[in-house]
């Protein structure tokens, strides 16, 4: 399969790194929305399992959001849901054209899915599926991490800021030497049971490698993130919202909600499973955005 690295120029001049895999003729194409903090890389194991199963038949689309992985620093007020989405149109304006789309987010990738009807509203007609994992349509100020609401609102505004401040004061290769704070979070806060050692340590090296602006900014961004009303743009869209019962960021009630909004979508909940789905349940996830592909694969080629 090939695989081709790009890059796109934003509205306001920074540069996307983006990955294209698949013929530019494909009849549908797949984009997949990364977790904040992370990179493209949080959908690797859906990459591989989709090029496994449909090959040439898609065109598979991953990139990094503004301000992560090899994607321009963005400054902190550019560092919100909205910008998201203008990227992600920006990316399909340049490397997926025409047909229909198949969209997938983790976290504040799913954020960014739930802003596309404000901010691209042409784009809602092509989509043919949306996989919504472990992510929210609002209400992130109310979380509490799993703790007494007391202690779980002051850990959860100051964590974003303790790494933040890190990636501030310690250099890379200190904190890649120490990543303590990060490692303490991935296991306590982003994984439920079981964790394997190499996805929690994928996960603390994309923490250790978060710019402060990206951590701090986003934060302020999701706590105020409100797009519970533009849920009902989905309506009759095939939609399947996954969530782990032991999601401390995201948890299940906040799933419930997209389900609720949606009319005609999906909610499964994967037992013990954390934040991190597309690590924690790679065959549940996988199965599931396979499923969404055949089901907009078989309607393009009725309709062809």
């Amino acid at each position: 399969m090939s695989e081709h690295e790009h890059e796109v120029i934003t509205e306001d001049g920074l540069r996307i790194h983006v990955t294209v895999r698949g013929p530019a003729d494909a009849p549908l194409t797949v984009l997949l929305a990364h977790c904040w903090t992370a990179e493209e890389s949080d959908w690797h194991y859906q990459v591989t399992d989709l090029l496994a199963r449909f090959g040439h038949d898609i065109r598979l689309i991953t990139w990094d959001h503004r301000g992560h992985g090899r994607s321009d620093r963005a400054s902190e007020a550019a560092c919100t849901i909205p910008h998201l989405a203008r990227d992600l149109g920006l990316v399909v304006d340049t490397y997926a054209t025409e047909g229909p789309l198949v969209v997938a987010g983790h976290s504040v990738g799913g954020m960014t899915i739930t802003a596309i009807p404000e901010e691209r509203p042409d784009l809602m007609a092509r989509i043919a599926g949306a996989l919504f994992v472990s992510t929210t349509s609002g209400e992130l100020h109310k979380v509490t991490l799993g703790l007494p609401a007391a202690a779980g609102a002051l850990l959860r505004d100051r964590l974003p800021f303790i790494l933040a401040n890190r990636s501030r004061m310690l250099s890379l290769s200190r904190r890649e030497k120490y990543p303590v704070i990060e490692r303490q979070i991935a296991r306590r806060f982003l994984f439920g049971r079981p964790a394997r050692p190499r996805d929690v340590g994928h996960v603390v090296d994309q923490l250790v490698r978060a710019r402060p602006e990206t951590m701090s900014g986003f934060f302020k961004d999701m706590m105020a993130h409100d797009r519970i009303g533009n849920l009902a743009a989905f309506d009759d869209i095939p939609a399947t919202i996954l969530v782990g019962s032991r999601d401390l960021l995201t948890p299940p009630e906040h799933a419930a909600k997209i389900a609720q909004g949606i009319r005609g979508a999906r909610l499964l909940v994967a037992p013990g499973a954390g934040h991190y789905l597309p690590f924690e349940r790679r065959e549940l996830v996988s199965a599931e955005l396979c499923a969404l592909v055949d089901r907009a694969l078989a309607r393009t080629r009725a309709t062809a």
